[in-house]
């Protein structure tokens, strides 16, 4: 399979997952936002971060699917998921209160289970980013051509 491909596989993966992580605290934009402000770390931002999640999820698709900003979104996705991983790790391991601000199917898992989740989408979003097709640098080929010698 080209690269191409596995990179356009995995951008497909990580639009469906942020879409629907995105519609789903969209649908439930309250009870998002309640979670949020019991959450021992987000409480005084809990409004802005509500607005800014899936805002920046549905961004981070867009790029994802159009082909000339897809490393920036698998850049962003990698943001993102890090960002989550990070916080679902504190929660777990410094937080006395470790409320669910998940939506849909993703709130059904645990903790930990959705830290390996996040953990396997962020090594699928490295993978794109390591195999993701470079074009040869137009600057330099251009310099090159210049040359004095």
């Amino acid at each position: 399979m080209k690269k191409n491909q596995v990179v356009t596989q995995i951008s497909a993966a990580l639009v469906f997952l942020f879409i629907y992580a995105a519609l789903s605290k969209l649908w439930v934009f309250g009870t998002f936002e309640l979670q949020l402000s019991r959450s021992p770390y987000i409480t005084r931002y809990a409004g802005t971060v509500a607005w800014a999640l899936p805002t920046g999820e549905i961004l981070v698709c867009l790029a994802l699917i159009y082909p000339p900003t897809r490393l920036l979104g698998l850049s962003g996705a990698l943001t993102l998921m890090s960002l989550f991983s990070l916080y679902i790790y504190i929660m777990l391991h410094y937080s006395y209160y470790t409320p669910c601000s998940c939506g849909g199917v993703l709130s059904l898992m645990g903790w930990t289970t959705h830290l390996y989740f996040n953990l396997f989408f962020v090594a699928l979003c490295i993978t794109g980013i390591v195999i993701y097709p470079r074009q040869p640098n137009r600057e330099a080929s251009f310099a090159g051509k210049l040359s004095l010698t």
